[in-house]
């Protein structure tokens, strides 16, 4: 059995050494990049990578990238083979903060071509609160050779956006706050507010109060209006800069809304350009 968006603590437990399964830890602070790796070193699931956000999961930033621009294809398909990902992988990811910066590596490794990635339910904290195995023992991966098959469809870039909300062609979903999405607070980005057009839907409406995602029934109520769309990939996903907006696309997959896109550059992207039009309020 492969997992391909969640998997519990208690089926991670059960596989914990086994030789086909590959963890990473994901833990990261966008007010302090040291401090994920801090975490990790002080106590993690056993057998877990650590993965930065900055300088794993995202290329160096430019004038008009935005703050996490996608890694280049070659340098993270060497790091995964380094790290022990093949073909025949599961790959478990996590964090502690509700699979808000995780997301990011499930949607990479997607991207990539390798399915069979989860994201741990409840992530770290849960697994900490059951009283599971942890350890500050450093990892030494067996290499593998891992093989991109990028699926290029499931990116687009601002101009791509620009003509799908002229045409009306589906939904601009984006996953941050409502209190950024509405410009009301900005405490990252040098411009606040949201794209003309977009929607919010933060992406912890994704989870219940103690940070699993919702059963499947409920994730289907909240996401009703895009349940008959006829083609999922006319749903575009969107955030501060292409993080948390994964977790958006990993609890669609989850129902079987199979297929949406990520604007990667996101805000911080899209604000660079001063010709792009930029609204505030609801």
């Amino acid at each position: 059995m492969s997992f391909t968006t969640l998997v519990s603590t208690a089926e991670l437990a059960a596989h914990l050494g086994g030789p086909d399964w590959v963890i990473f830890d994901c833990r990261f602070t966008l007010t302090d990049a040291t401090a994920g790796r801090k975490a990790y070193h002080e106590g993690h699931i056993p057998g877990a990578i650590y993965a930065h956000l900055d300088d794993d999961l995202a290329a160096p930033v430019d004038v008009t990238s935005g703050r996490h621009p996608l890694p280049d294809v070659d340098i993270l398909s060497a790091k995964l083979g380094e790290w022990g990902v093949g073909k025949k992988s599961q790959v478990v990811v996590y964090d502690d903060a509700f699979g808000a910066m995780a997301c990011r590596m499930w949607w990479l490794l997607r991207w990539l071509g390798h399915d069979n990635v989860a994201l741990l339910d409840g992530v770290y904290p849960k697994w900490c609160r059951e009283k599971r195995p942890t350890d500050k023992i450093p990892v030494k991966p067996v290499a593998q050779e891992f093989v991109a098959n990028v699926q290029t469809e499931l990116v687009v870039d601002a101009s791509f956006v620009i003509d799908h909300l002229a045409a009306a062609s589906g939904p601009l979903i984006d996953a941050r706050p409502d209190v950024r999405f509405s410009g009301e607070v900005e405490p990252i980005d040098k411009v606040a507010g949201h794209v003309p057009g977009a929607i919010n839907r933060p992406f912890d409406d994704n989870l219940n109060i103690g940070g699993d995602f919702l059963p499947v029934t409920e994730l289907k109520d909240e996401y009703s209006a895009y349940l008959t769309i006829t083609d999922p990939a006319q749903i575009i996903h969107m955030c501060g800069s292409g993080v948390t907006a994964c977790h958006n696309i990993l609890a669609m997959e989850h129902i079987g809304i199979k297929g949406s896109k990520l604007y990667a550059g996101s805000w911080s992207q899209w604000i660079t350009d001063p010709a792009r039009k930029v609204a505030v309020g609801e």
